[in-house]
């Protein structure tokens, strides 16, 4: 399951992990209040994101829009911030965003969705929804298009099939795709791959007080094959070296199994959130999701 071109990147890429301490997330609320207050301000893009509000069925999400800077877009990607459904905000994005909104000629929409414990599911779920339904609304006449797909980078990935599901009866196949860079797909901890994370606090901080975390709309391991059957292309990337790759495995078996469009891809070397580290193997990985990207996400094309 992996690719064995990606092996002659990986005494690099273990090079670069060797003086690296690993990062863990905050595992208490004083730790998480901590970790906020720590954060650096977000890297400006140039030319920087337009602040907006989409708003669908009365409900209003802060969302950033880049614009590609030349030519009308082929499409518009829906971009979900990861942080553990508890840190990191659409800004920290617009650097990445606007990379994506060049390269690849579309309109990128980072979503600014509730933060957990404050606001706990369903608020991020029903945030991220809403942004998807405003642009299924909206973007033909807004930006010319209505190919739309999503992107989600860690809990980002988790929300971004969330929001496939609630969308099951409105996209009318105008959602082209989504790329989920490893996200967790079983917050209850009942499967194995589950429960190697049971004891993290982001999970209790996320899912509050829902009497059933095996909900699909917390840990959509647990939909139903009628309901993933209507699920769009999904390109799943994982490192191997990533707790949650077990996870991964499971979710892509699911998907697999309902028919789904599935592709898997495991890099070497590679732990949790490794696409935003500077080494080979990430790059590797973003210039495969571009590419992804790019084959589905261009009504241009003849």
């Amino acid at each position: 399951m992996i690719d064995p071109g990606l092996l002659a990147l990986v005494e690099e890429t273990r090079a670069f992990y060797a003086t690296r301490t690993p990062g863990r997330g905050p595992s208490s609320p004083a730790e998480l209040l901590a970790a906020r207050a720590a954060r650096t301000a977000a890297t400006p893009a140039a030319p920087p994101a337009i602040q907006d509000v989409a708003r669908a069925a009365g409900h209003e999400v802060p969302v950033r829009i880049h614009l590609p800077v030349t030519g009308r877009p082929g499409g518009v990607l829906v971009d979900i911030h990861g942080g553990g459904f508890y840190l990191g905000s659409a800004a920290d994005g617009d650097v990445r965003d606007r990379e994506l909104a060049d390269r690849l000629g579309v309109v990128v929409v980072g979503v600014d969705y509730r933060l957990a414990p404050e606001h706990p599911w369903p608020a991020a779920p029903d945030d991220c929804a809403c942004v998807a339904r405003w642009l299924l609304a909206d973007a033909a006449d807004r930006f010319g298009t209505d190919r739309i797909a999503l992107t989600g980078f860690s809990a980002g990935a988790t929300l971004a099939v969330t929001t496939l599901l609630r969308l099951l009866d409105q996209d009318g196949g105008r959602i082209a795709g989504a790329v989920l860079e490893f996200g967790t797909y079983d917050l209850s901890g009942r499967t194995p791959a589950g429960r190697l994370i049971a004891d993290e606090y982001f999970l209790d901080a996320y899912a509050g007080d829902a009497p059933d975390r095996t909900d699909p709309d917390l840990s959509p391991i647990y939909a139903d094959d009628a309901d993933l059957a209507g699920l769009p292309p999904l390109l799943m990337v994982v490192g191997a070296d990533d707790v949650l790759l077990d996870d991964n495995r499971a979710m892509a078996a699911r998907l697999a199994a309902a028919g789904v469009d599935v592709d898997l891809r495991i890099h070497p070397a590679a732990p949790h959130g490794f696409t935003a580290h500077p080494t080979p193997m990430a790059r590797a990985a973003r210039a495969g999701i571009e590419a992804w990207l790019a084959e589905r996400l261009d009504d241009r094309a003849p």
